[in-house]
């Protein structure tokens, strides 16, 4: 993806809820910046992420937007993707100009004392003139149940959670151990924003962001996959892209064969109803074995569906958020795919994935 920046205009008070941040991708879909995808294909997920001076309180090893990572907030990344500043009015008008083209807006919340209240203002002023869905990418500790009623009341469809770190242990080590006056964080308060999410949203209307690669086994990850599927929770799956800068920012990515396996994996517990009796692994908790009848796993990489991008759908249940490059860079391959992966690619992903060494055919 190339881009051409816009010039903005500074003025002293650039935040939120008159100015948000958008993705790279948002950028170019609503032409705010001019540019283009590697490949072509339809775009009408756009993502807004709050703007303050002080930006994020909290301190996740891994974020760009952690507190502690040098350079002012506006400058950092987000998912190792540019996110340019616009005034949300003008952000709004665009929309309700090209609402015909939009499949699924979302707004990302930071850990900021105002985050709840001009999230509350964004979303008015966008659900005055564009009806298109609308999810909310929740701050748990800005949260409470009634906040949560009110983001429905107010007209949120869907509700996210970025869990990203699926144990306790890894939640506390990755995201609460953070300098003295830093925004701690708190795996129960976050289970508890997702169980009152789900009851007042309800099936398959909240999900967890979980993320491969912060220590994690893969037992681990399959668990968080039946706990979500068994409560009728989305999880939406991320590959750890390490952020320069970070405290995380020399840690590897995850090897690609790992990677698609769990692609797969929790496709086929979200999806085709496995159990946790159809997995295998070993002491260290890889996955070494999937059993299941072949049609359904052959037809399941032949669709190309594990491998594209987990996002919120559109109205018509189709995918709605695709949110090219939040995995890989723009010239690296697809980690997941913003579209259905072509035959070449489901080839390819079949060699990254050397499923023959793992799946076990019953019946």
């Amino acid at each position: 993806m190339t881009t051409i920046p816009l010039p903005v205009v500074k003025t002293d008070a650039q935040i939120s809820p008159d100015w948000v941040r958008i993705s790279g991708a948002s950028a170019i879909a609503l032409r705010f910046q001019s540019g283009r995808f590697s490949r072509d294909f339809d775009f009408g997920g756009i993502n807004l992420l709050l703007n303050y001076d002080d930006g994020c309180k909290s301190d996740c090893s891994y974020c760009g937007l952690a507190r502690t990572r040098p350079g002012t907030y506006e400058d950092k990344s987000f998912i190792r993707v540019d996110w340019p500043l616009v005034r949300t009015d003008d952000l709004v008008d665009r929309m309700a100009k090209q609402a015909d083209r939009l499949t699924r807006l979302c707004i990302s919340m930071v850990t900021n004392p105002f985050a709840y209240r001009d999230t509350c203002e964004i979303t008015e002023r966008i659900r005055a003139k564009v009806k298109t869905p609308l999810s909310i990418l929740v701050a748990p500790p800005t949260l409470n149940r009634r906040k949560l009623e009110h983001f429905a009341e107010i007209g949120v469809d869907m509700i996210g959670i970025g869990l990203d770190a699926v144990t306790e242990e890894l939640f506390r080590t990755h995201r609460t151990d953070v300098p003295a006056g830093g925004a701690g964080l708190s795996w129960e308060k976050y289970w508890s924003i997702v169980y009152d999410a789900r009851d007042i949203f309800g099936p398959w209307k909240v999900n967890c962001h979980t993320l491969v690669g912060l220590g994690e086994s893969d037992r681990d990850m399959v668990d968080t996959f039946l706990r979500l599927r068994d409560r009728q929770i989305f999880s939406y799956l991320f590959c750890f892209n390490p952020e320069p800068d970070s405290r995380l920012g020399s840690y590897p990515k995850s090897p690609i064969t790992r990677w698609r396996r769990i692609q797969l994996a929790k496709h086929l517990v979200e999806t085709e109803g496995f159990g946790s009796e159809q997995f295998g692994f070993d002491d260290e908790g890889a996955l070494v074995r999937v059993s299941g009848p072949a049609s359904i796993v052959q037809q399941a990489v032949e669709s190309g569906v594990p491998f594209m991008t987990d996002g919120c759908p559109g109205e018509e249940g189709e995918p709605g958020c695709t949110r090219p490059y939040g995995s890989y860079r723009p010239s690296e391959s697809y980690r997941d795919f913003p579209f259905r992966p072509t035959p070449d690619d489901t080839q390819q992903i079949r060699a990254e994935m050397a499923l023959d060494d793992v799946f076990e055919p019953v019946g």
